[in-house]
């Protein structure tokens, strides 16, 4: 009997020990299974930060080459900038001369626009008497714009050339317009037909008077009757009444 219960007690050892082993050898799998996948989670997530450190350093990467080709755009950009500044400078540096040299030149061109208003002024006088009022008023108004401190140089200069001009473009027209003249000392209304400065007529409106400014005498005088025709037909073609043609018109020589 004593025995018989040893090896039923030697048995059960055997059997609790081979279970126990079973069980310690199905808790190690456990472990190690759980151990795996802690760490495949973590090179998942190892992974993922990677991948996202990866991404992130390629956009660091496409910023920093956009940031290049910017600063190189920039650099081209300051040099062109600085040729502009360059030529600025030099512009100014030239405008500059030019104020210097423009505030001599008003001092000597308002003395010299003076005598070409008086001398304007003159030739008026040994002109032709025609267009009197029209042209001392325009040689008036050079007077006042000279004494206005509003209008500058270069509009006041202007102003003298085209005066000049004006007088210039009387030499090759053809103009007619009432007038009252002196005649033997008798004012008289009359048509005046100017041609030019080669011709200065004149005609009574009834037709029955026509004369011419003689320069020598420096007074009107009558003309024959073979110039009412001619005068009266100079006259109707400066007013665009009648075609132009050929005139027989008198016309006083050159002096020697």
């Amino acid at each position: 009997m004593k025995n018989r219960t040893i090896h039923w007690l030697s048995m059960l050892a055997l059997a609790l020990a081979a279970g126990f082993s079973s069980s310690a050898s199905a808790a190690t799998l456990a472990d190690i299974y759980q151990v795996a996948e802690r760490i495949n989670q973590q090179a998942k997530t190892s992974q993922a930060k990677i991948d996202a450190l990866t991404e992130e350093t390629r956009q660091l990467l496409n910023q920093y080459k956009t940031v290049l080709k910017q600063i190189e755009g920039l650099r081209v950009y300051n040099r062109q900038l600085e040729k502009q500044i360059s030529g600025q400078r030099q512009e100014m540096e030239q405008l500059a001369r030019s104020i210097d040299e423009v505030t001599i030149i008003e001092r000597q061109i308002t003395p010299l626009m003076l005598r070409m208003i008086e001398g304007l002024d003159q030739f008026v006088g040994l002109d032709l008497p025609f267009l009197l009022d029209e042209r001392y008023n325009r040689i008036d108004l050079l007077r006042e714009m000279m004494d206005r401190a509003d209008v500058a140089v270069s509009e006041k200069f202007s102003q003298v050339l085209r005066a000049f001009q004006i007088e210039n473009e009387y030499g090759r027209t053809m103009e007619s317009y009432a007038d009252t003249i002196e005649i033997e000392g008798v004012d008289r209304k009359v048509d005046v037909l100017k041609v030019g400065r080669v011709s200065l007529v004149y005609q009574t409106p009834d037709g029955e008077e026509t004369g011419m400014w003689n320069p020598a005498s420096g007074a009107w005088e009558p003309l024959g009757d073979e110039y009412t025709t001619p005068v009266r037909n100079g006259i109707r073609m400066a007013r665009k009444q009648l075609s132009v043609d050929m005139l027989t018109l008198p016309i006083t020589g050159p002096e020697a």
